[in-house]
């Protein structure tokens, strides 16, 4: 006579798939049908809030900008003269100042940042990488003022010495690199702000191409390698391609940061609200300096009023970079992820 086998707790389906509840309570989605609904409203208030901080900012500046703006119009973007004793007012030099210097900290920062990027993830021994990946995130905690100081009292005196005075000396009578290199020889002005700004932005860009090219999934790398390939072909033909929307979205970081930076350049760039050449080293002035200088001291009316058209101008800029930015980069992503 065959023997009968108990039953086993886990032939039921019911119990290898879910737990019922005990005592016929209710399960823990029916006793806080609130939580979702709390949870959707807090997001989208956030995300709301967000937007009415955007447009209350936006509101705010063209407001206190209306009387500039009902004056100079349009012509204060093309006008160098700033005199707050007649109360003509131009933005033309501060532009340029924040252009210029947002340019060349770009033009040297995203190839350094590169090179440190690629020696992190590529080159670099194991046992370096992460003190130096350390050291390079920590000189985005130094407060700007500190970098202003040192530009002012130790790289100035450097730059004049060692780089201004040299190219005077050497391309002085040239028609065009005597007036990219005039100037007074006190080591200030658009190049020492760049310059300055570049180092700032460098931990940025650096660390964000540094997380991107990490991603890139080694079998590709790898095939690469075994195809023959150098280093340099392949983060050129590999890791590029895979990961350039992350690129230019850590360049666009960079910029954004140095369009906005103040205290920095306002120790280096000069505070000179004339435009008299092209020179490099020639004393400028920048949209975030001027009103660092100026906006405490400036009376009702049209100076103040002058002031916060800058502001509005500058958040136009920035407007414009990351709207640029968000395009290019919808059209990279059409591609991301495919080597070229």
């Amino acid at each position: 006579m065959a023997a009968t086998l108990p039953a086993s707790p886990y032939s039921d389906d019911k119990n290898m798939t879910r737990s019922e509840p005990k005592n016929g309570s209710p399960s823990r989605r029916q006793t806080l049908p609130w939580a979702d609904t709390v949870f959707s409203v807090l997001t989208h208030g956030a995300a709301w809030l967000t937007l009415a901080l955007l447009v209350g900012i936006i509101i705010s500046l063209v407001i206190g900008a209306a009387p500039a703006i009902q004056t100079f119009g349009l012509g204060f973007l093309t006008s160098a003269e700033w005199d707050p004793v007649q109360e003509k007012f131009g933005g033309l030099v501060m532009i340029y100042g924040t252009l210029m210097t947002s340019f060349i900290a770009l033009l040297i920062a995203v190839p350094v940042s590169f090179g440190i990027a690629l020696f992190l993830t590529e080159l670099s021994p194991s046992w370096l990488r992460r003190p130096l990946g350390t050291a390079i995130e920590l000189l985005a905690a130094v407060p700007s003022i500190v970098y202003g100081m040192w530009g002012l009292l130790v790289f100035a005196p450097i730059l004049s010495t060692w780089v201004q005075q040299p190219l005077q000396g050497a391309f002085g009578n040239v028609p065009l690199l005597g007036t990219l290199f005039s100037g007074p020889p006190v080591g200030i002005g658009l190049l020492s702000a760049g310059i300055i700004l570049a180092i700032m932005v460098i931990p940025f860009i650096a660390a964000v191409m540094r997380d991107v090219f990490e991603v890139t999934p080694p079998m590709l790398k790898e095939s690469a390698y075994a195809l023959g390939s150098t280093t340099w072909e392949v983060t050129w033909k590999v890791v590029l391609p895979y990961t350039k929307t992350g690129v230019i979205g850590g360049i666009m970081l960079g910029l954004g940061r140095a369009l906005g930076e103040t205290m920095a350049v306002t120790f280096v760039i000069g505070n000179f609200n004339q435009l008299n050449s092209l020179s490099l080293f020639e004393a400028a002035n920048s949209i975030t300096s001027a009103l660092a200088n100026e906006f405490a001291e400036a009376n009702e009316g049209l100076h103040q009023a002058s002031l916060i058209y800058l502001g509005l101008v500058l958040f136009f800029i920035t407007f414009v970079v990351l709207a640029l930015s968000k395009l290019l980069l919808s059209q990279l992503k059409k591609g991301e992820g495919r080597v070229a």
